[in-house]
């Protein structure tokens, strides 16, 4: 994930967020979700029981309760690992339908809809104003970037991430990949953001195998075309088979 190793580890020449969700969605609904934050983020934009003390026992029975819900399942939570004197944990969630993520207490009042008008596919996601809990002085300027970044299944034909006048910046990357993002300070002052997409219709893996099925048959056609073609050859530059010799035996 960006900015951060599932195993802890930095990667100085990415960007870092504090707060990182992204949701790989698929046309169904269904998505993986994957969430790698600080733990006062967690405590501070998502109200989760836990303490932002550094030196605090980290309770994952608490982050799984959390996060479970009816259609949302907990796949992991990693370890947690250090960063300017805080920790970071990564949870990786399995979620049967992106409309129900809300359902899950960490998700309180998170909207997310994805709906078919036409031969377009509109996704809408709102994260909601975080709970308001307090985590003391843990080192922020509030200056530290929050992310929502999701992965879309299909091409995009429209997208909202940069609205400067809302405070929102983000970006595209690979086409599919759109983030928005917010600074720390905007977020626990429940600035609005409200994020929207709309894609085509087909996945792009759907289209990725017409390609390549399109292609290895135009192959395949080829190599036909090219062996017809020299065994044709071969012909003509032999000729038709010399009329054998008559008999030199007397009748």
């Amino acid at each position: 994930m960006i900015g951060l190793c599932a195993t802890g580890c930095d990667r100085p020449i990415a960007r870092q967020y504090e707060y990182e969700e992204q949701v790989y969605l698929a046309l169904d609904g269904s998505a993986t979700v994957v969430v790698n934050a600080s733990v006062p983020a967690l405590v501070a934009l998502r109200g989760l029981p836990l303490d932002p003390d550094p030196r605090a026992r980290f309770d994952r029975g608490a982050v799984r309760a959390a996060y479970e819900a009816p259609g949302v399942r907990v796949v992991r939570v990693s370890r947690p690992w250090r960063r300017r004197g805080r920790r970071f944990v990564q949870i990786r969630l399995a979620v049967d339908d992106i409309r129900r993520l809300g359902q899950a207490r960490a998700f309180a009042g998170t909207s997310c809809t994805l709906s078919r008008v036409g031969d377009e596919f509109v996704y809408r996601q709102s994260p909601g104003p975080p709970p308001g809990r307090a985590v003391g002085d843990v080192g922020w300027t509030g200056d530290e970037l929050v992310a929502f970044r999701v992965h879309m299944p299909s091409r995009v034909l429209y997208h909202n991430v940069r609205d400067l006048e809302r405070g929102v910046a983000g970006d595209v990357e690979r086409g599919n990949i759109l983030t928005w993002e917010q600074r720390i300070a905007d977020r626990l002052a429940g600035a609005p953001l409200e994020m929207e997409a709309r894609i085509e219709a087909h996945s792009i893996f759907r289209t990725t195998l017409w390609v390549f099925g399109l292609s290895g048959a135009a192959a395949v056609a080829v190599l036909a075309m090219s062996i017809w073609w020299m065994i044709r050859k071969g012909r003509r530059a032999t000729g038709p088979p010399a009329d054998p010799a008559p008999s030199s035996r007397p009748r």
